[in-house]
């Protein structure tokens, strides 16, 4: 009885394997993921623009006026 029910065990775990995703499903779950990847990089990316939008210009005659207030005078 142990040999038949390994045989029957063997069998339905070879049955199973060999019934993966069709190639339909594949390209379906490829799709998907790329799908996910350019979202999130985009998602990514406006991040990136929001964030450099959003930091405060350096103002250069500002920048200039506090450097020569600052130095000693010759």
């Amino acid at each position: 009885m142990k040999k038949v029910l390994s045989f029957i065990t063997v069998a339905l775990v070879a049955t199973m394997v060999s019934c993966g995703p069709s190639a339909e499903e594949k390209a379906k779950l490829e799709a998907d993921a790329k799908r996910a990847l350019d979202s999130a990089a985009a998602a990514a990316t406006a991040a990136i623009e929001a964030a450099a939008t959003e930091a405060a210009p350096v103002d250069s005659a500002a920048a200039t006026t506090a450097t020569t207030a600052e130095a000693p005078a010759h």
